[in-house]
């Protein structure tokens, strides 16, 4: 009997830790329909998130949103930083009701809508977080950036990344991407799955220099114009209890 009451608790406390939200995500059911001509995925990393959605036959891009999150005890809430979609949604806070109906899947259910989310990666390496740019290199000079209500923030979980430029409080959007990536001896390689700016860079591929220095990320390399281009990448909490 012993035995059993310990396998139990032992059973459930793995159930209870294998319930993460950290990693990557892809929307595969809403409203009880199958998605399938649209690719929406949805990063969650250190208590934020991103999601960007686009065409699958034509790479058109669709949407963008995101922002904070918390999930503790099986209550989750979101308020979004931004969101293409719904502009009225940002700074707003939401308590839909979010389950883990199977391993690897979340349901998340909210007013109008119950989306079915099955998980892509949870993978990781040393980029994993989410990042806000503090740093760039012109002309030779380095200039430090101090992040506020007007940012750019590069989120990376499980096998994905997508960068954001946006203003929080004018809930103004400058632009996104993403896709997966690699991170391995000092290489980070992205692989663009949609771009808000330029549909037909979809499918191109970058390659940087990149090094983490004190909790810093020192990201250098050439832009998709060609540009050499030098950035440091701050932890997203970090830069703004500063």
């Amino acid at each position: 009997m012993k035995r059993l009451v310990i396998l139990s608790i032992f059973l459930c406390s793995t159930c209870l830790f294998a319930q993460s939200l950290q990693g990557s995500w892809m929307l595969v059911e809403e409203n009880g329909k199958e998605v399938t001509n649209r690719e929406i995925v949805r990063i969650y990393q250190d208590n934020y998130f991103a999601e960007g959605a686009k065409e699958k036959d034509s790479n058109k891009f669709l949407w963008a949103l995101g922002g904070e999150y918390d999930y503790k005890n099986s209550d989750y809430t979101s308020t979004q930083d931004f969101n293409t979609r719904a502009s009225e949604m940002i700074g707003k806070t939401l308590n839909p009701k979010l389950t883990f109906p199977e391993e690897d899947k979340i349901k998340i259910n909210n007013v109008t809508e119950v989306q079915v989310w099955e998980r892509i990666s949870e993978e990781k390496n040393a980029l994993n977080g989410n990042w806000v740019i503090t740093g760039r290199k012109r002309g030779g000079e380095l200039k430090t950036m101090k992040p506020g209500d007007r940012r750019t923030i590069k989120i990376i979980g499980g096998d994905r990344f997508q960068w954001v430029a946006f203003n929080s409080a004018t809930r103004e959007f400058y632009g996104t991407g993403g896709g997966t990536y690699s991170a391995e001896n000092g290489k980070y390689i992205e692989n663009i799955e949609f771009f808000s700016r330029d549909d037909s860079r979809v499918g191109a591929s970058l390659g940087f220099e990149f090094e983490v220095k004190d909790g810093e990320w020192h990201h250098s390399g050439k832009s998709s114009k060609g540009e050499p281009i030098y950035e440091i990448w701050s932890p997203y909490e970090e830069a703004y209890s500063k």
